[in-house]
């Protein structure tokens, strides 16, 4: 395999006397050697996300002098990350995720170049961010990002290492047709509708799962820096921690992929929050009634006037996390078998975690022929972050 840095880098990227000593298990293997701790040193990387994924992958990517990394996060440490984030600790609770990101990088290792974006990786701001890169790393858990990175990947020629978890699962590959592998879309052509497959947090995972994963993802950018070995291309590893078993599965390019494909039709960055239904307005769920935050609480000091029932259509492990007062708990799954404990002339209200799950239950509960009711934008996530941030966040 061909390295994806440009020789001519190489040049100016001498090892220093202490770096020779820091990476010195590096220089010992034949197939790394001077050459190849060069090459790292003249390398950049991307990683979206600093969390569960992005802590293994930054961290052991700046241990192994990576000369340039860049991370992409909006979010703040919460209380709930700690099991399985490991680039903060308790007390970063509450600080921006990368601020904490850079405290523990430069630990690690001084003489890597750390960038920062604290933003929302978009389809208004992906390209710019990602330009100076060699490699992009998705380490997110939204559908709406993994398309956006695949796209941008493709269109700017540059190799997309992918991995996703869930409970005790995970999965890695690396798109790249450039170098002739398939990409995203040639594996998931659409997305599943919003609200079908839950988050982590919605879903949970097990927290040393990221770290086999994002290391495994750490490891594959590694070798294209390197040029060392069979790179993940056109291969997906499946991992199962419960049973300790991976499964290596062959990817095929897709002629037809809109994206990848011999005739594309995506030739440009999409609304990938429109493509995915997750943005406000946007996908068949547009139609349905919904109210914010700001309005529940309205309507929860009025409720003596006029009332309603607040249904939670979220798991019970979550409701026991934090709920709201007076909330009626019946998960999305057991609602269709439970509509008899739901009054139709009184007006329903329905929450979730974020909106995707209560959208799924207004359909049911309109088709069934409850007539009064409606869903909470953004759930209870939103009401922690806008009306009470004492109720957690997870």
């Amino acid at each position: 395999m061909t390295s994806i840095i440009d020789p001519a880098r190489l040049e100016e990227c001498e090892l220093t006397p202490q770096e020779f000593q820091r990476y010195a298990r590096h220089l010992s293997i034949p197939e790394v050697g001077e050459e190849g701790q060069r090459r790292l040193k003249a390398s950049s990387v991307l990683c979206i996300g600093a969390g569960g994924l992005g802590s293994p992958i930054a961290m052991y990517l700046a241990a192994a002098g990576v000369g340039r990394l860049g991370l992409v996060d909006p979010d703040t440490v919460d209380f709930s990350n700690l099991q399985r984030q490991i680039l903060h600790g308790t007390d970063d609770v509450d600080r921006p995720k990368l601020d904490s990101a850079v405290d523990t990088l430069r630990r690690i290792n001084p003489g890597v170049t750390i960038e920062t974006f604290k933003e929302r990786f978009t389809s208004e701001n992906a390209r710019q961010i990602a330009e100076p890169y060699d490699v992009i790393i998705d380490g997110t858990d939204n559908f709406a990002t993994r398309y956006l990175s695949n796209d941008l990947a493709v269109l700017t020629r540059k190799p997309n290492v992918y991995g996703s978890i869930f409970r005790f699962e995970g999965q890695c590959s690396v798109f790249a047709p450039h170098l002739g592998g398939p990409c995203y879309r040639c594996m998931f052509p659409e997305p599943p509708e919003p609200g079908m497959v839950p988050s982590c947090a919605e879903g949970g995972v097990l927290g040393v799962l990221p770290g086999v994963v994002g290391n495994m993802q750490a490891i594959e950018a590694i070798k294209l820096i390197m040029g060392i070995g069979t790179p993940l291309l056109g291969r997906l590893i499946h991992f199962d921690a419960l049973n300790f078993r991976f499964r290596d599965f062959k990817l095929r390019r897709d002629p037809d992929c809109p994206v990848c494909g011999e005739n594309p039709t995506i030739t440009e960055l999409i609304d990938y929050d429109e493509f995915c239904g997750t943005g406000r307005g946007t996908g068949d769920s547009s139609s349905l009634p919904e109210i914010d935050v700001h309005e529940l609480k309205s309507r929860m000091q009025q409720s003596k006037q006029r009332p309603f029932v607040l249904l939670d259509v979220r798991e019970q492990v979550e409701h026991k996390i934090c709920c709201l007062p007076d909330a009626v708990l019946i998960p999305l799954g057991e609602l269709s078998e439970r509509l008899n404990e739901l009054d139709r002339d009184t007006e329903i209200i329905i929450h979730c975690k974020a909106g995707g799950r209560s959208a799924k239950a207004l359909e049911l509960l309109i088709s069934s022929g409850f007539d009064k009711t409606s869903h909470v934008q953004g759930g209870i996530d939103a009401w922690s972050e806008h009306i009470d941030p004492d109720v957690p966040r997870y």
